[in-house]
């Protein structure tokens, strides 16, 4: 079993990965840079370190927290998700240092990140994947010549992209022309590379992911499956699991699919193939080499500690459950409670919190590294908290995910909460009737009252009073 792993992250899913820790025994080590020392994964980790003044350079350096994990007798690193999660290199030092890299391997990583690589391996072995280019794009006059052949729409990708960057959809030759240098430009400054490929663009489909889970024996199960069609701009703002509009058939059927991926390029630990749906057709679209933002209402249904097994498997150790041992049980909904004002476009709204109070009751799940208190710094992902509920049906989780989202209280600054209320008040949602244009198609959403809570206004006058105090 491993015995201190360094968190080279930050934020809840540090929070997170230093609580699975504390539960198995494992010493936790945490990495901050200079806007974070007094952020809550430093305060809770057993050990932190400091990377020094710039806010991101530290968090991206994979040769500094490879030798300061070495330096301090780690003998594992835990990469989380987004900074280098997903880095190849990252991996392939560890595994030259000899420090256990908590997810796939380094070759692994590289294949399923280049888009282009993971659609040949789907294809490969079977797995159903759009239309597209085989291989990357050479030049705008193959791009139009192989996009009047698929037909429009089609989807100009970056592929090393991920996080809604480096992706347009073209509707037209004129379109298409337009967007072209658009995207590569994007590609490499966002990635570094200004290899693209082209999909055919699957109108208003379904967002279905599959959580699986491998070891290092061979053995290799799903978790049931994910519901990510509430999105904006390619971004998850809502999850769901497991899908409420799936039947048994195409659940089965998707779930099979995922771990015929997993198999087929020999991964091992936490991942999670993501699919596009369309009718009872299914297309891969990637595969995410590791934990997801919402893994957590894959736990709620499952009972599955995700994170947990990531260690286990890190240190050697086989899967805790068969696929037969694996049921799922209710619904659960995740809400990405992000610092955005949707009235301004979604801007960012950075700046101190004045008040948070966390919902709780029944079913309901927060995980978050904020406080009462807290700056939340303009250099990183603008994510507050997590906020899930768990119930038995449809109807009842969707009626706590409302009663949850009202407990909240967060002030201080802008959020996308009474967004979510919205969304759940809406006649679709509440029918389970909805694709990746649901947003889009209901501006209307946002029109939404910002009448301030009485709770708001009382915290205002106590803080008005005081002030004028002196206190």
């Amino acid at each position: 079993m491993l015995k201190k792993v360094l968190i080279a992250n930050r934020g809840e899913i540090a929070v997170r990965i230093v609580r699975a820790c504390a539960e198995m025994g494992i010493r936790s080590v945490a990495i901050y840079t200079e806007p974070d020392r007094y952020a809550l994964h430093v305060k809770r980790a057993d050990e932190a370190y400091s990377l020094g003044e710039d806010p991101l350079s530290g968090y991206l350096d994979p040769l500094r927290i490879v030798n300061l994990a070495l330096e301090t007798g780690c003998d594992a690193i835990h990469p989380g998700y987004g900074f280098l999660s997903e880095n190849a290199e990252f991996a392939r030092l560890c595994e030259q240092k000899g420090i256990t890299f908590v997810g796939p391997k380094s070759s692994v990583i590289h294949k399923m990140g280049d888009k282009t690589q993971a659609r040949d391996s789907m294809r490969a072995a079977g797995v159903p994947i759009t239309p597209g280019s085989e291989g990357n794009l050479a030049n705008l006059e193959e791009a139009l010549a192989l996009a009047s052949e698929i037909g429009y729409p089609i989807m100009i990708k970056a592929t090393s992209g991920g996080g809604g960057r480096g992706i347009r959809r073209c509707d037209s030759a004129q379109e298409l022309t337009q967007q072209y240098p658009r995207v590569i430009s994007e590609a490499t400054k966002a990635f570094g590379s200004a290899e693209v490929f082209m999909e055919k663009c699957i109108v208003n489909p379904r967002h279905i992911e599959v959580q699986i889970l491998a070891d290092s024996q061979g053995n290799v199960v799903h978790l049931y499956e994910r519901d990510c069609s509430i999105q904006r701009r390619n971004q998850k703002l809502i999850e769901i699991a497991p899908s409420p509009q799936l039947t048994p058939e195409q659940r089965n059927y998707i779930g099979g699919l995922a771990v015929k991926a997993a198999e087929a390029v020999g991964y091992e630990n936490a991942g999670t193939v993501e699919f596009l749906l369309s009718g009872n057709q299914v297309y891969f679209m990637e595969m995410n080499t590791r934990v997801q933002v919402e893994h957590t209402i894959t736990e709620q249904i499952t009972g599955v500690d995700i994170v947990r097994e990531q260690l286990r498997i890190a240190s050697g150790l086989p899967l805790s459950y068969r696929q037969e041992d694996i049921s799922y049980r209710g619904f659960a909904l995740q809400f990405r409670i992000n610092a955005e004002d949707p009235k301004n476009d979604f801007l960012p709204s950075f700046g101190r919190i004045s008040h948070y109070y966390a919902p709780g009751g029944p079913g309901v799940r927060v995980d978050t590294a904020i406080y009462t208190g807290y700056e939340i710094p303009p250099f990183y992902d603008s994510m507050c908290l997590k906020l899930v509920v768990w119930a038995l049906t449809w109807e009842e989780v969707v009626a706590r995910g409302q009663r949850a989202l009202d407990d909240m209280r967060l002030h201080g600054i802008k959020t996308t909460a009474n967004y979510y209320k919205q969304i759940l008040q809406h006649e679709d949602f509440r029918n389970a009737s909805f694709n990746t244009s649901f947003v889009p198609e209901h501006p209307e959403l946002l029109n939404y009252s910002d009448k301030k809570h009485p709770s708001e206004i009382a915290l205002a006058l106590a803080a008005a009073i005081a002030a004028h105090a002196g206190w």
